[in-house]
């Protein structure tokens, strides 16, 4: 049997989120594969939760670590998170849905064993998820400037509006007056976007979404790009500030700052089994298609 690293992350918020851990645990031990853990889950596991992890597994203290898989189980929060501290290494992803409906994390504890195996046996296959890179015309954003989901300009302000002018490829494209305005990857098609009206896209597809976020017109409407293309944003604001958030990560911005939003160099790699689709995950997750009116 071929010898295997696992980097577990994990949720550090829920005890309900990390129960399945143990499972993992006993899976991985079966197979005799080598563990690393993240050092705040450790501690969250052995702390607060009182589980014993293997006395083997090392400990990711950084972001410097190498594996042959990274598990998250958590949501689609921790795998997000997952996959900013995976960076560029090209280390396929398993999300283990420990949380609600789990785009990103959708094996569901019940097929751990199933999946372990699966993976052993070659069994799977690996998607290519693009990645968003934020860039300012003067200064650098203060966190991580990538995002797989998306990137979202946000006003700061409950009761006013912000103007977000956008250039694509050096071409003016039109000025959003609006909450804000998200630039979304196909992966983050069923997030936050989704949730604003967005277009839904098959993962692969070569695209970039921008879906405007309470567009103060009715001809407004979301609109897909070649995920060549670079983004330029200016934004205006009643306070001259605004928010940027990068996966749900926020920082503020100052008006005098443009924005630029291309496709990053790298992607994320994410780990499915066989016997799964993206349509079936429409079906499943958001029950695509259901007639309500029936049963």
């Amino acid at each position: 049997m071929r010898k295997l690293r696992f980097a577990l992350f994990g949720n550090a918020f829920q005890a309900k989120k990390s129960a399945s851990v143990q499972k993992l645990f006993c899976l991985l031990e079966e197979y005799e594969a080598e563990l690393l853990v993240d050092e705040v889950f450790f501690h969250y596991l052995v702390d607060d939760l009182k589980i014993a992890v293997p006395k083997q597994a090392t400990l990711i203290r950084d972001d410097k670590f190498d594996a042959d898989l990274v598990v998250s189980m958590g949501g689609d929060g921790t795998f997000l998170e997952a996959a900013r501290r995976v960076g560029n290494k090209e280390i396929p992803i398993l999300g283990i849905n420990m949380g609600r409906l789990g785009f990103l994390a959708d094996i569901l504890p019940s097929e751990l064993p199933n999946t372990i195996a699966q993976i052993y046996a070659d069994d799977y296959a690996v998607e290519d998820r693009c990645v968003l890179q934020l860039e300012y015309d003067h200064g650098q954003p203060e966190g991580y400037p990538f995002a797989l989901n998306e990137v979202a300009v946000l006003k700061r302000e409950v009761s006013s509006m912000i103007s977000i002018r956008v250039d694509v490829n050096g071409e003016y494209l039109t000025t959003y007056q609006a909450d804000g305005l998200i630039i979304n990857t196909p992966t983050g098609s069923t997030g936050y976007a989704l949730s604003v009206g967005g277009s839904i896209m098959q993962p692969g597809c070569h695209t970039i979404g921008l879906t405007p976020v309470a567009p103060h017109s009715l001809t407004v409407r979301p609109l897909t790009l070649t995920d060549d293309a670079s983004i330029t944003l200016s934004v205006a604001a009643r306070n001259h500030r605004f928010l940027v958030s990068l996966d749900g990560r926020s920082e503020k911005c100052s008006e005098d700052v443009r924005l630029i939003i291309r496709r990053a160099p790298y992607s994320i790699k994410v780990l499915k089994r066989s016997c799964q689709s993206f349509f079936s995950t429409l079906r499943e997750k958001l029950m695509w298609g259901t007639d309500v009116r029936e049963g």
